[in-house]
């Protein structure tokens, strides 16, 4: 172990390799968060070279991942969009381009997103990132480039505790039936479809609904429906853990807050609106299942306050995220990183 009482070096890991692959205890201090999640790292010692540790400890990184499901690194000079550029490089490898969108989000640079653009008074609920897709990320890094002055924390919960808390009986429905996605795509409500497929032509959205596994319907020349049947749970493909792996509770209608919820269903109806979700074979999902399964990821969400420059890495199979309300400026990217499919797990 390093002397505390000894000045260390402006850049331990840049005096060598060995200090980059040095044991963890020696740079990298652990410390589990509230109720075991996330587990906070932090530095040991002045000088860490954060981008050569976790390079030349990504099997220490991936290890610690999948017990814990995310990890928060804190302390480290890690700044910026650069910052987070890099550090997913370090761990993991390339970033991600954000497709079949489903949230308003700016892109900061390449491949670096606002972590969602909604209002800041708004809760964000918690969902794991892309499991209406055929294609997801199983690793997403939140990075904290600005602090809001109150709230706004990304709270974490483990889907393996969430599987455990569902009811067995809904549990074994949706693992029977799956669960549905529909959405409708209104001009100039919502995310218009030119969006979320990243493009403007008819053909190359049908040919990626055909890849991907979705229905869609053509309801007039600017207006598209799509449907996607999707499991509710997944085995890690890492781990071969149960997981609650959906969106069926996300964009439920009931999940909305009654001040949007109750215009929408005027407006639109439930057959219409932007996102509803059912039973995989079309059946509503009852409202006291719904509420069952909101109760379940609720039960389970740890927050920690953002500080400047911390980077959350979470795997987003094995935790869920979701956002708190804020005050003042606000500024959290995200980058996702490991493509995985359904065929994967």
């Amino acid at each position: 172990m390093s002397d505390p009482t000894k000045p260390a070096p402006k850049k331990l890991a840049l005096a060598g390799r060995r200090a980059a692959v040095a044991p963890a205890g020696e740079l990298v201090r652990e410390e589990p968060g509230p109720s075991g999640l996330p587990l906070i790292l932090t530095p040991a010692v002045a000088g860490v070279d954060p981008l050569a540790w976790a390079e030349a400890n990504r099997a220490g990184i991936e290890e610690r991942l999948l017990r814990y499901g995310a990890l928060l690194f804190r302390g480290f000079d890690l700044s910026g969009i650069e910052g987070l550029q890099a550090f997913v490089r370090a761990v993991c490898g390339d970033l991600l381009e954000y497709r079949e969108r489903s949230s308003p989000r700016s892109e900061l640079a390449d491949r670096v997103y606002t972590s969602t653009d909604y209002p800041a008074e708004q809760t964000i609920f918690p969902h794991n990132e892309h499991s209406y897709a055929r294609r997801f990320p199983l690793k997403l890094f939140f990075s904290c480039i600005v602090p809001p002055e109150s709230g706004g924390e990304t709270p974490v919960g483990d889907t393996r505790r969430i599987f455990g808390r569902i009811d067995p009986d809904i549990r074994r429905r949706f693992e029977e039936k799956g669960w549905m996605y529909v959405r409708n795509f209104h001009p100039g409500f919502g995310l218009s479809w030119q969006t979320v497929f990243q493009t403007d032509e008819r053909a190359r959205v049908e040919e990626y609904c055909r890849e991907a596994g979705i229905d869609w319907e053509w309801r007039s020349a600017d207006r598209l429906r799509t449907r996607q049947v999707r499991p509710a749970t997944a085995r890690h493909p890492r781990t071969g853990e149960a997981v609650w792996f959906n969106h069926a509770t996300f964009f439920h209608v009931s999940t909305l807050p009654a001040a949007i919820r109750e215009p929408l269903l005027r407006d639109f109806g439930d057959e219409d609106l932007p996102n509803n979700t059912w039973y995989g074979d079309g059946a509503p999902i009852e409202p006291e299942v719904a509420e069952h399964l909101r109760q379940a990821y609720l039960a389970e969400m740890v927050a920690l306050p953002w500080q400047q420059d911390d980077i959350l890495l979470i795997d987003n199979m094995l935790t869920a995220h979701a956002r708190n309300p804020f005050t003042g400026p606000r500024k959290v990217a995200v980058a996702m990183a490991d493509p995985h499919t359904r065929d994967d797990v």
